[in-house]
């Protein structure tokens, strides 16, 4: 098998009230992620504060994490978030930073979103929340992101929250208009009720929608713990992990490292390498030239 790629989403909308070991200064952000990169992790995703309801996005607080990070780790994979379309923004405004990002050499993996949902918590009644969030993604956006990383030479990361996201990612692959790419199933854990639940069946379903494309893939659990659930199952059948603060909900508070250091025992465990960013790298096809920084 392919060494495995851990990823460790280190922040994403986790408040400090939630967790007060989740990384949202800059300088945290930067220790955080030195620290799961230490400890087996080949690629960060962050968040700066700006929340999913802010459309466009900065690149200043990206830039200034990402230098410090690559002085210490010119080999790391690092990507950002994108916020929310609805109709008062385009999508070049929303993906503004990302291709502010690539221009400054910063970045070689980008997101790209293949569709659209509602998005929230439970209630206290075990209902989802009555709130306004629709995380909106039209199949013009789509285009967009698709072409523009294609232009720019930039790899994605494509997220998958429910089975139409993947038919819409498999069509692009199918004509040639996928980057490189980096599969992202999302399973919904009880915090969050979207999308398929983080069991075996559920997985069996996506791996049979992706058989034919031999792209890799990655399991995460967003509101619940994908080490007690798809973790060590998408390590016994050659997939990755993500994990961190962003996705996990359970009854601990731990850091970041620590639920890498808990993947990266469970692949020593089963026997799989764990893959170096550089071997992240290569296996999702990121550009030599980007690499670079």
């Amino acid at each position: 098998m392919d060494p495995l790629i851990i990823e460790a989403a280190i922040n994403g909308p986790t408040s400090k009230a939630t967790n007060p070991h989740v990384p949202r200064t800059v300088p945290e952000i930067v220790t955080s992620a030195r620290a799961c990169l230490a400890a087996g992790a080949a690629i960060v995703h962050n968040h700066n504060d700006e929340s999913l309801l802010h459309a466009c996005h900065s690149a200043a607080p990206y830039r200034a994490a990402w230098t410090a990070i690559y002085a210490e780790r010119p080999d790391a994979v690092l990507y950002p978030t994108m916020g929310s379309g609805n109709p008062y923004t385009t999508i070049a405004e929303r993906y503004a930073h990302v291709e502010e990002l690539a221009r400054d050499g910063l970045l070689r993996l980008a997101i790209l979103d293949p569709g659209s949902l509602s998005l929230g918590p439970v209630d206290a009644d075990g209902l989802p929340a009555p709130i306004e969030l629709v995380y909106q993604n039209t199949f013009a956006d789509v285009r967009y992101m698709a072409d523009t990383c294609r232009t720019r030479d930039l790899a994605v990361h494509v997220s998958i929250f429910e089975p139409g996201f993947l038919r819409v990612a498999l069509a692009y692959h199918a004509v040639g208009r996928l980057p490189p790419a980096k599969i992202q199933l999302y399973f919904g854990g009880p915090a969050l009720p979207f999308g398929l639940p983080p069991t075996r069946p559920s997985l069996d379903a996506y791996l049979a929608m992706l058989e034919a494309s031999g792209l890799p893939w990655m399991v995460g659990v967003l509101g619940g713990d994908v080490s007690t659930t798809l973790a060590e199952l998408a390590i016994a059948r050659g997939g990755h992990v993500r994990v961190g603060l962003e996705d996990y909900a359970g009854p601990r508070q731990p850091r970041n490292e620590e639920l890498v250091d808990e993947i990266v025992a469970m692949a020593q465990r089963a026997g799989r390498a764990i893959a170096t960013s550089a071997q992240a790298a290569a296996r999702l096809g990121l550009s030599a030239r980007a690499a670079a920084v």
